[in-house]
This record gives structure tokens, C-alpha cells and sequence, in this order.
């Protein structure tokens, strides 16, 4: 593969990666209630330690967004 096809795939991938982060911060935001009541069928724990995790694997699926689509991204845009 030449580097045009990995660039137009990096972007792709940073694009539907970067539509799931922004989607899961606002229904995180705007609907939390929502959240705890779909997550506390599997788990049974109070409602601020399951926000807090979520809030949690949210910044972790930032650093691995960045880490790993943005940062290559940008890296093969400037080559």
C-alpha cells in the first residue's frame, strides 16, 4: 500500500473514531440519567461511580483517539 491509501485510511479512521468520541461526551453531557439506567441493568452500583467510569474510559478512548489516529494522522500529512 502507498502512502496516499494509508492517509486517506488514517483520516477515515480518525473522522468515525472522532464522530464516536464526540457522540459518546455529549449523550455523557446532555444525558446521563440515560446512561446510568442502561448501565445499571448489568451493574448494580451507584449512580456517581458509574458516571465516574464512564467519564473515566471516556478520556481514556481521548488519549488512544489521539494516540493512535490523530498523531499518525497529522505525522502522514506532513510527509
Amino acid at each position: 500500500m502507498d502512502l496516499d491509501t494509508w492517509t486517506r485510511f488514517l483520516g477515515l479512521c480518525t473522522l468515525i473514531n472522532g464522530a464516536l468520541l464526540a457522540f459518546w461526551a455529549l449523550l455523557l453531557k446532555l444525558a446521563p440519567d440515560l446512561l446510568y439506567r442502561t448501565q445499571k441493568s448489568w451493574v448494580d452500583l451507584p449512580r456517581q461511580t458509574v458516571l465516574t467510569m464512564l467519564y473515566g474510559f471516556l478520556a481514556v478512548y481521548k488519549i488512544f483517539f489521539m494516540m493512535l489516529n490523530l498523531v499518525p494522522l497529522v505525522a502522514m500529512l506532513i510527509l
